[in-house]
């Protein structure tokens, strides 16, 4: 009999695609098929010449671009010499998750489709087209599709005599154990970011932990929006970056978050443990010290602040003992709840540990091994560079607006990224944030004569400061920047860099503060009025245009 394996692949940026990746694992465990799942990136592409069995969830991200881990699969996968045939034992099927109020929706996922096809790979379904638009969300495509896909799996790989399919009332066994350790067995101290080793460029498993150098507010203290201008020191981190570079921040969560999460479940944040993975070959997270405490794993892995999903609600429901609070938990995931989860939880912004307190009962019977199934990891925030290194060596600055609104819910909402870098006060000793350097998708043009508009209105106007100090430092005149804010008195951001710039004639300024006046002005209309200057740098100039908001 064939050996009954799957592999589940998943190229997602904020998470959505791995979330039902392993929502297609967990389905695939309970049909008793041996299951891997992993970001494209992480597995070999060679070895797919081997795979009998593959399910791709893929999201769409800016123009039709592929997510982050699976950049390298989609440059190796459309090189142009590779055989026809080369998949033709491959049995595959691909999900796409999108959103149709974009031109390219799901992109990806369509492409990939074709070019498996293309390859030799005998396609189990039609592709399927998620999209964030229904009233459904995704799920309106995918859960139907799930259903004929496992109906074509179980006819190819049948299950085995005497086994049935495991119900969804029994609870698949946790992706880890955690291991307590004896309270006097001696630990080094994983508290300690661990500077990458020398000469390593760093990365998302080697960030450098960059002192913050200062920590300014450039909004007034009377305007509603908090801004503020963040300076970093990279001495000694390998770090390059240029004009249009993007550096990547992983937060953590706020201690009294913490402390709050720790006295729901019950658990006691110095206890040390290390995790053991219930199926051999399931590696271990990497970002996780191993052994570690509880408070680490809640402080800097755990993403309890985020907006829960429904495969949180249907784990939970698992655990519940409590039949009122078991009985909303399994509404919300199923696929008729999903209106009522998200006037719950998509709506109001509700996060994950908000969520647990609404469910006492359930919450203070959560296992502990179940921790790292139940909340997804804390993803990395990507900020654009706001300065140059030939303007300020061995520094980076990043402009940062302070994220906090209201919805419905009594407490405001804060961006958790933006809310612990805005705490740092680094007069009151060192103050380190783990970061790293990814390219950004604006290349500046290498020839000096080329003539730049910039259009960047609020902290849209970050990278451009990057490019105009770079641009500067190499003595390129040509720099064009439309700016727009509410008030020249509140909100205008380097209002005296600009200024000077403009007297020593590196740069042509325009300026739109749309609260000034009694009509509302904005950077397309100071376009407008300055049309023929516009068209004469594109026609003659051959200016290049960039707009960030």
């Amino acid at each position: 009999m064939a050996e009954r394996r799957l592999l589940v692949l998943f190229g997602s940026q904020t998470g959505t695609a791995q979330d039902t990746a392993e929502r297609i694992g967990r389905e695939a465990r309970r049909r008793h098929l041996g299951c891997r799942v992993e970001a494209l990136d992480s597995c070999d592409v060679a070895n797919l010449i081997h795979e009998p069995l593959v399910v791709f969830v893929c999201a769409t991200t800016g123009q039709g671009d592929p997510p982050d881990n699976m950049k390298m699969f989609w440059r190796f996968l459309f090189r142009k010499n590779l055989p026809a045939g080369s998949l033709c034992q491959l049995d595959y099927a691909v999900l796409g998750l999108g959103d149709s109020s974009y031109p390219k929706f799901n992109f990806v996922a369509k492409k990939l489709h074709k070019r498996l096809l293309q390859l030799g790979g005998n396609p189990l379904l039609p592709v399927a087209l998620g999209d964030d638009q229904h009233d459904l969300g995704p799920d309106a495509v995918v859960d139907p599709w799930l259903v004929a896909l496992w109906d074509k799996i179980l006819a190819l790989y049948p299950l085995p005599p005497g086994l049935e399919i495991i119900s969804p009332d029994v609870c698949l066994p946790p992706k880890y154990t955690m291991r307590y350790l004896p309270e006097d067995s001696p630990h080094p101290d994983c508290d300690l970011l661990q500077p990458p080793a020398p000469r390593a460029a760093p990365c998302e498993l080697h960030p450098f932990a960059a002192r913050v150098v200062s920590n300014q507010r450039v909004t007034a203290q009377s305007h509603f929006q908090d801004v503020r201008l963040i300076e970093f020191d990279i001495a000694g981190s390998g770090i390059t970056f240029s004009a249009g570079d993007v550096v990547m921040i992983q937060p953590q969560n706020c201690p009294e978050d913490v402390q709050q999460f720790c006295q729901l479940l019950r658990l006691e944040p110095h206890r040390r443990f290390v995790l053991e993975p219930t199926e051999p070959g399931t590696p271990l997270p990497p970002l996780l010290p191993q052994p570690c405490t509880i408070r680490y794993l809640v402080t800097h892995y755990l993403d309890i602040s985020c907006v829960p999903r429904r495969s949180f609600f249907e784990l939970l429901a698992s655990f519940s003992t409590n039949e009122l609070e078991r009985e909303k938990l399994q509404e919300f995931s199923s696929a008729q709840g999903q209106e009522e989860l998200y006037s719950y939880c998509n709506r109001p912004r509700r996060t994950t540990l908000e969520a647990l307190w609404d469910f006492p009962h359930t919450t203070c019977a959560i296992p502990a091994d179940y921790l790292l199934d139940l909340i997804p990891r804390i993803r990395p925030r990507a900020f654009s560079i706001a300065s140059s290194l030939l303007a300020h060596p061995e520094r980076m600055e990043i402009l940062v607006a302070v994220v906090r609104y209201k919805t419905r819910l009594s407490k405001p909402r804060r961006g958790l990224c933006s809310t612990w870098l805005a705490s740092f006060n680094p007069e009151q000793g060192d103050v380190r944030v783990p970061l790293w350097v990814k390219k950004g998708g604006m290349k500046f043009p290498a020839d000096p004569a080329t003539p730049v508009i910039m259009i960047g209105p609020g902290t849209g106007v970050a990278p451009f400061r990057a490019a105009i100090q770079e641009r500067v430092a190499l003595g390129r005149r040509g720099n064009c920047l439309f700016f727009g804010c509410r008030y020249k008195s509140k909100d205008f951001y380097c209002q005296t860099e600009w200024e000077e710039l403009v007297t020593k004639g590196f740069l042509t300024l325009f300026t739109a503060f749309s609260r000034d006046q009694e009509e509302k002005v904005y950077v397309q209309h100071r376009i407008r009025e300055n049309g023929r200057l516009v068209w004469e740098l594109l026609s003659s100039g051959n200016a290049h245009v960039y707009l960030a908001g």
